[in-house]
Order: structure tokens, then C-alpha cells, then sequence
């Protein structure tokens, strides 16, 4: 039975401190079952997962559990009044002894030099050193790092704990850039490189990133790191699974859909079509964006926090350096699992980024062939990505001076239903591109990728290449009052593109919605750069 509550609970936005999180009352999703498994059954240990994931809290949480804090764990009312309850681990016979733990966060502060790298990791290590009395040997890292675990362990009789948090943020803003990546990968290597020679020091170690790059040294001198990220049993481990929606956020789902006029199970699919959707593992364990969730329950309003608030620039700025990029051929792209490795020395195959980012997930897996299908999470991420690829990658050169005008001419199209003015809109937006933009792209390929990417970032219900069983049709575009099945030719008559979404039957599939359907033809003319011809046809 579950209770209407009249207020809301405090959702932790932006809030990575365990003990702040607890003390202060907000709502915890209990991750410590998995915690609990993992520093009694391993040690060293390796987990990506996209920005705003909650890593930085399930570093804290670790910190927490290896610093003794049992009263952080136990059931306590706060001092609000605030009642917060027991979790997992404060069940178990973990003894909750204090170990010496050493906390390297490099998500924080600017870190645009290698000299700021740098900085910090000389911060961080004087900051222990300090606190322990010690009297650093050297001014080199390595040996810092080598005797801060051998005096930790003999003054305090523990075996250290060392958590890594966001290791590769410097490293990712930095891709192209070869001599700050060597650079980098040297302060990796140099301070982190002792941890396995050290073994019999180290209690517990826990690297997390948004990438694992496959030539960082950090990784081939730690081969006893456990790479964790697509291991199913740890799959829940950050973000928040659709059980535990159900099961713990059933209270807030109710009074969010309240704040909407919506009932529970419209406010469920709302938050499911935005946000849910990635999946860490070939088990495909539903899992959903904790950050916009929770920031969905404070703001009672559904939206996307997770672009909104931190899209990376410098991910966009080097997808802008590799070849045009189209959007459609993301969707369904297949891969085999040594494609999630990054490689440090230039690539040009964005897949595994976008993976790692959480702007790719996987969406099928064939245990047979051991082979990845990847695609676009959920709503926020599909829609988010095609405005953010229009803005850093296709919209060079000026095109944007018309795609406002587009856009008020797709909100009326999705009203009324009429096709031309769109059409008119989509050719006033072509005509607006600079000719040497367009000359190096004289395809059909070319114009599909550009409206397909523009409908996308509209909100469009819309799918590129969908296939039916005698082919694939460009464009099928799913609106309030019909759906619109498009063919688009070049330099070829727009009967064509009309003839061959007949003969290949691209419509039929689309009988039993309900809605009209209607068959669209659009021709591409080289010498005009634009749409020469269209044809509507209804069924």
C-alpha cells in the first residue's frame, strides 16, 4: 500500500556528498548491496559511466563506508526531523573499522593546463601529508604516492583505500591535442602506476571515468583492475533501475503526475519515454538518468536537465573534426565489445565515445556472434544530441539564419496537417546554405542527413531508414494527424521516389495505426542545391 504524501521529499540535485546527503535528509536509493559485494569479494576495481550519473556519489559513499561511518548508514531522524532509514550494508558484519583512504577527484576545478593537473595532484597528496605528519621524500609523485601508502599503513596498522574520481576529465578535453595527452598520461601513469606494485598496502582501489582508454598506462599497469562497466552484476550500480522506480519512487511519480494533471501511469510513461532507456550490460537491465529524474521531482516538471546542464562543448568540437557525421547511421550501428576502448592517438570512428558519454547505449545483444547493437537511450538524449550535432557540427558557415522560421512552420504542420508550408519552410532553410558548405556534399545522403538531424531536434516522432520487408524508406515522420512516409531522390524525378515507396510496399506496415497515412516524394536538384519538385500522396 503506498501513501499520498503532501509534500515533497528533498531530492538530491547536485548533491555528491554522502554524509550531506544523509544528514540533511535527502532521498537515497540504496546502492549498498552492491558496495557491500564489492569490497569483500575484490579489490581493485574500474567503472565508466556517463557525466551526471552519480559516480562522484558513489565515490563518497565508498569513502564513507571505508572511514568507519557507520552512523551514516544506521536508521536516524535528522536534525529538520527528517527520518532517514537504515540501509543495506549497516545489516551486514562488516566491522567498520577505519582505514587511512586517499581521494584524488579531478571532476572539480578548471583544469585547462597541464600545469593546473599538476596542481592539483601536488594539492591533493600535500593535503595527506599534512594530515598525517609526513615529510614528503621527493617532489616526485610516484615516490609520494609509494611513501604515503607504506607510512599510512605503518602509523595507522590499516591498509589504504585509494579512490579515483573522474580520472580522464582533463584527457577529454583534451582529445586532438597529442603532446597534452602524453602529458597527462604520464601524471596517470606516474602517480597511480605504484598501486599494484604496492599490493600489500592497499586495502581497496576504485577508478571511475567516463572512458576507458585502451593505451592509458594507468590500465596496463593495473591488469589486476577489475573493469566493471559492462559486468551484468553491477550494472544498477549508478543511475536508478526501473525497480527501483517502481518500488521507491512510486510516492514521487504520484505527486509529480499530480503537479502535471496526469495519473500515475501517464506520469510513469512520460518519465520512462525521457528518461529511461540505458542499459550497461548484454543483460539490458532497464536503468534511468538520475539526474534528470530527480531534477524532474524537484522542479515537478519533466524536461532536459541532463543537456541543459553540462553538455560537453569539447565532445562537439571533435565531432566537428571528423568526417560529416550523420545521425540516422547512429541508430542500429553494430559493434563488438573492443569498441568501447578509446583510443588515446586520434580516432575517427565516434561510436565509442558517444557510448561512453551516454549519448549511445546498447540496445540489442547477439550472444552468438558476441555483437553490441547500439542507439539513443530515451527522448532527452535523441532529441538533445540532434540540436547540440546541428549547433557544433552541421550548422557551419551561417545556415542557422532560417531555422527558426522551419521550426514555426513544423509546430503549424503538426497542427494542421498541411504539408506545403512546411515544405516551402525546408526550402527557404536550404536556400540559406552557403554554397561552399554545400558543393563538397552533393547528395541525396547529404539533404537526408541535414532534414533528418533538424526533425530530430524539433521533437519529431521521426525514424530514418526504418526497415520494412522489401527495403528501407528515408524518412517516415509520425505526426499528431498522419503519418508521412518520405522518399527523397537527386537529381532524379520525384515519380521515382513515389514509384519506389510503392514497389517497395514502405507504407504498408503503417495500416493499422490508425492515422492517414501519406506518401511523399521530394527531388534534389545539384545544380539548384535545393528541392526542385515534391509530391504528396495520400493512401
Amino acid at each position: 500500500m503506498y501513501i499520498v504524501m503532501s509534500a515533497k521529499r528533498k531530492y538530491p540535485v547536485g548533491i555528491q556528498s554522502f554524509e550531506s546527503l544523509r544528514k540533511d535528509g535527502y532521498l537515497y536509493i540504496d546502492k549498498t548491496p552492491l558496495i557491500y559485494m564489492m569490497i569483500t569479494e575484490g579489490k581493485p576495481y574500474f567503472l565508466s559511466r556517463p557525466r551526471r550519473f552519480g559516480k562522484s556519489l558513489l565515490v563518497s559513499t565508498l569513502a564513507a563506508v571505508f572511514e568507519g561511518r557507520r552512523d551514516l548508514f544506521e536508521a536516524f531522524t535528522t536534525e529538520q526531523g527528517i527520518k532517514q532509514p537504515q540501509l543495506f550494508i549497516a545489516t551486514t558484519d562488516w566491522k567498520w573499522e577505519k582505514y587511512p583512504v586517499l581521494r584524488f577527484d579531478f571532476s572539480a576545478g578548471d583544469l585547462s593546463t597541464v600545469e593546473q593537473l599538476d596542481t592539483l595532484i601536488d594539492f591533493t597528496l600535500g593535503t595527506y601529508e599534512k594530515q598525517y605528519g609526513i615529510t614528503p621524500p621527493a617532489k616526485d609523485a610516484n615516490v609520494r604516492m609509494v611513501n604515503l601508502m607504506r607510512t599510512l599503513h605503518e602509523k595507522t596498522g590499516k591498509r589504504v583505500v585509494v579512490l579515483v574520481d573522474e580520472y580522464d576529465n582533463f584527457i577529454l578535453h583534451s582529445l586532438g591535442d597529442k603532446e597534452r595527452v602524453k602529458l597527462a598520461r604520464q601524471r596517470f601513469q606516474n602517480v597511480f602506476g605504484p598501486l599494484k606494485a604496492e599490493d600489500d598496502h592497499l586495502q581497496f582501489a576504485f577508478i571511475t571515468g567516463i572512458s576507458k582508454f585502451s593505451q592509458m598506462g594507468i590500465f596496463s599497469k593495473l591488469n589486476n583492475l577489475a573493469n566493471i562497466s559492462m559486468v551484468p552484476m553491477f550494472e544498477t550500480l549508478c543511475g536508478i533501475s526501473e525497480q527501483e522506480m517502481t518500488m521507491q519512487l512510486h510516492p514521487d511519480i504520484k505527486l509529480l503526475g499530480e503537479a502535471n494533471g496526469l495519473d500515475y501511469s501517464e506520469q510513469f510513461a512520460v518519465l520512462k519515454r525521457m528518461y529511461d532507456g540505458y542499459h550497461f550490460s548484454e543483460r539490458q537491465t532497464v536503468m534511468y538518468n538520475p539526474f534528470s529524474l530527480v531534477y524532474a521531482f524537484q522542479m515537478q516538471q519533466v524536461g532536459s536537465y541532463w543537456f541543459d546542464r553540462g553538455t560537453s562543448s569539447a565532445l562537439f568540437e571533435m565531432l566537428a573534426q571528423m568526417p560529416r557525421l550523420d545521425m540516422a547511421a547512429l541508430e542500429g550501428r553494430n559493434c563488438s565489445a573492443s569498441a568501447f576502448d578509446l583510443p588515446l592517438d586520434g580516432f575517427d570512428d565516434p561510436l565509442p565515445v558517444l557510448y561512453q558519454s551516454g549519448y549511445l547505449t546498447i540496445k540489442e545483444y547477439d550472444r552468438e556472434f558476441e555483437d553490441y547493437t547500439l542507439g539513443f537511450p530515451n527522448q532527452e538524449v535523441r532529441r538533445g544530441f540532434a540540436e547540440c550535432l546541428y549547433r557544433h557540427v552541421v550548422a557551419v558557415g551561417g545556415s542557422d539564419e532560417n531555422k527558426g522560421e522551419l521550426f514555426q512552420a513544423y509546430k503549424r504542420f503538426s497542427r494542421s496537417a498541411s504539408l506545403d508550408d512546411f515544405i516551402e519552410a525546408v526550402k527557404i532553410f536550404f536556400e540559406g546554405i552557403p554554397y561552399q558548405w554545400a558543393q563538397d556534399n552533393r547528395n541525396e545522403h547529404y539533404y537526408h542527413a541535414l532534414l533528418y538531424t533538424l526533425l530530430v531536434a524539433f521533437g519529431a516522432d521521426v525514424r530514418a531508414e526504418e526497415p520494412t520487408a522489401k527495403g528501407r524508406a528515408d524518412i517516415t515522420l509520425k505526426m499528431p494527424k498522419g503519418i508521412y512516409v518520405m522518399e527523397l531522390k537527386y537529381d532524379k524525378p520525384v515519380q521515382e521516389a513515389l514509384d519506389q515507396i510503392n514497389q517497395k510496399g514502405y507504407a504498408e506496415k503503417y495500416r493499422l495505426d490508425g492515422r492517414p497515412i501519406t506518401k511523399v516524394g521530394i527531388a534534389f536538384s545539384s545544380k539548384e542545391r535545393n528541392i526542385t519538385d515534391w509530391q504528396a500522396v495520400p493512401l
